[in-house]
């Protein structure tokens, strides 16, 4: 069976959209949108062919497939102990016209935020090196527009009220995120405190989340955001609180996601960036949503509240006065 047959073969049994041509012995070049488990798959299965030298380069990838996507062929090479131009000679042999073909689906996988956070950013580094920028630039700008809009697509103005009802209603509600999240959930504690008397951010300086809900029953709620890879501490916090019965507010990144499996009011946020940290900018959208949707909500004194709050900042000069 030849590579091509077995390539074919591999993709029509996997659902994929390999589609290559085995008439005549025409090796037809993959196409970018094939994953590196496919690539790999290819190059494993024609290594008994591969002359010394490109067998040496296929190992090397074989055992090493994130070098692919965040090193130069330069690089590479080097790291394998062989020229440059035996990783090209190696790329043809599994279909791909040259090197740079051949490493794209792995460079796309690092796009999406499928490898790990180094390795991400390993890759921005090799963008910067190539002189690649302005292409980083077009694609943030394109990622943060797409994952507002996928974000608000997937939820409603009905789905938000319920959750802001939630919130004034409660005795106390308490927001919590970790690590980028922390300032998130500070930020929407800090503007709902110009209203609100009862929200309250965790954890507190020197303490946990699970320590801070020791208290917290039916009559609160907990609004908690976390994605891939969620945090522990989060996703701890959110089974205590359910088996306190207290009305949780999910934020993540997906419906599989352990805080938003049980939760009472949920909200799926898109994250996708070429960053090397999943972005926030969908993230904080939706939280300034809810946040509207909460003063829009509470009784109608919040506005002397949030009135008697600005007065008293002019009064203090907290605010620079023209």
């Amino acid at each position: 069976m030849t590579l091509l047959t077995r390539l074919y073969l591999y993709g029509q049994n996997n659902d994929t959209s390999v589609h290559l041509s085995i008439m005549n012995n025409t090796t037809v070049p993959l196409s970018h949108s094939h994953t590196p488990a496919i690539v790999l798959q290819a190059l494993g299965a024609e290594l008994e062919n591969l002359s010394p030298e490109v067998r040496k380069a296929a190992a090397y990838v074989l055992e090493n497939p994130n070098d692919v996507g965040v090193s130069s062929i330069r690089e590479i090479a080097g790291d394998a102990g062989v020229k440059p131009n035996t990783f090209v000679r190696m790329a043809r042999c599994v279909g791909f016209e040259g090197y740079d073909d051949f490493r794209a689906p792995f460079r796309e996988e690092i796009r999406r935020g499928v490898v790990s956070f180094p390795d991400r950013a390993r890759w921005l580094q090799s963008l910067a090196k190539g002189g690649k920028l302005a292409g980083l630039y077009a694609d943030i700008a394109a990622s943060a527009i797409r994952n507002i809009e996928e974000t608000f697509a997937a939820t409603d103005d009905k789905s938000i009220k319920k959750a802001a009802d939630a919130i004034v209603a409660a005795r106390r509600t308490y927001v919590l995120g970790v690590g980028v999240n922390n300032t998130n959930a500070r930020n929407f504690t800090y503007l709902a405190d110009m209203a609100l008397d009862s929200l309250q951010s965790i954890p507190k300086q020197g303490s946990t989340a699970t320590d801070d809900l020791v208290r917290a029953n039916s009559d609160d709620a907990l609004v908690a955001m976390t994605c891939k890879p969620y945090r522990t501490e989060v996703v701890e916090a959110v089974a205590l609180a359910r088996t306190q019965s207290v009305t949780i507010i999910a934020i993540s990144d997906t419906p599989a996601s352990p805080i938003v499996v049980g939760a009472n009011h949920s909200f799926i946020i898109e994250a996708d960036t070429p960053q090397f940290f999943p972005s926030s900018v969908s993230t904080i959208a939706l939280l300034e949503t809810l946040m509207a949707f909460v003063i829009a909500d509470a009784e109608p004194d919040v506005i002397a509240n949030i009135e008697n709050f600005h007065a008293r900042r002019h009064e203090l000069g907290i605010y620079a006065e023209d």
